[in-house]
């Protein structure tokens, strides 16, 4: 996983939490809203499901039935595994978002930064292939609902893993790529780097492995989703540092262009007739009395130095 947080293009004050709340607030709601306004074609994400599928078993990846019969069969194990589906997701990732920025500051920003941009590289993959689930696929696919066969011991329905009546406000054919997946990987990769405690960071490598057995047991994704979600991660972990840097360079520009000029200084202007000029030898200055002609000394040609304001007993 490319180092996506360990340095930052500026090192620029701590976040505000009522500057960070609003903006991730912004962008999950940009993700669920994008989820909610793509065209669910369901032939479509129907075949491209089936074709994960094949490929999954022409590759012999297909660990999703056996995990699937497993959760199917055991519901001490499959009731615990749509729990952990059904929350984790919304549960986990925030708190290792809160934790970063009260423990971690200096790799706050950037975390936050690559999760934002691959959730919506994620949304990307959704408008572009959208997919359906295995557990959406005609019954003799041999899949099983694990979600609509445990929903009396949850808050979720028959539909999706959203509460009861709500699962038409989701899309249920967004499976590629898992982002399930995908943050379990984030949660993870910083548990594992900045965690110092070793529990701590053997979740970080415990939870995106329970995720994916999770994701594919309870036919929600196929092994396939579960790589792609990676990927996004790997793609948004690079675009990290070109994101902020075009993010500084924006704050910069709109910083300048609100910023008041800077004064001008104007020079004060001398109170003195003649500071700053000079005369020449007999040149008269207004209001300034000349020596008379008897004055002169003539063997210098200069005025005597005896003054008018010299007393007349000096003259």
């Amino acid at each position: 996983m490319p180092h996506a947080t360990t340095a930052t293009p500026s090192s620029g004050p701590r976040p505000r939490w009522w500057t960070e709340l609003p903006l991730i607030a912004v962008v999950y709601g940009l993700y669920s809203a994008g989820r909610l306004l793509v065209r669910e074609d369901v032939p479509a994400a129907v075949e491209h499901g089936l074709a994960i599928l094949r490929l999954e078993k022409s590759l012999h990846l297909n660990a999703e039935h056996p995990l699937n019969r497993l959760l199917t069969a055991h519901p001490s194990l499959g009731i615990p595994a749509d729990f952990a589906y059904a929350s984790l997701h919304y549960l986990v990732t925030p708190a290792v978002l809160i934790w970063l920025f009260r423990r971690r500051t200096a790799v706050y920003r950037a975390a936050r930064t690559w999760l934002m941009t691959s959730t919506l590289l994620g949304l990307v993959g959704f408008t572009l292939m959208p997919t359906c689930p295995p557990r959406l696929l005609d019954a003799h696919h041999g899949f099983v609902d694990t979600m609509a066969q445990y929903s009396a011991y949850g808050w979720w329905g028959a539909g999706a893993s959203a509460p009861r009546g709500l699962s038409g406000m989701t899309n249920q054919y967004a499976a590629m790529p898992s982002l399930h997946v995908g943050w379990a990987l984030w949660c993870g990769v910083l548990l594992w780097r900045h965690g110092r405690h070793p529990l701590v960071r053997a979740a970080g490598v415990a939870y995106p492995l329970l995720t994916v057995l999770v994701v594919m047991g309870t036919a929600n994704h196929y092994f396939l989703d579960a790589v792609a979600g990676a990927a996004v991660m790997a793609v948004g972990a690079l675009l990290t540092r070109p994101f902020m840097w075009i993010a500084d360079g924006v704050k910069g520009r709109v910083a300048a262009l609100f910023a008041r000029p800077p004064a001008v200084a104007v020079p004060m202007r001398s109170t003195i007739v003649s500071d700053g000029c000079k005369t020449s030898a007999g040149e008269r200055i207004p209001g300034r009395r000349t020596p008379s002609a008897d004055s002169i000394d003539a063997s210098t040609g200069f005025a005597a130095q005896a003054s008018d304001d010299a007393p007349a007993a000096a003259r």
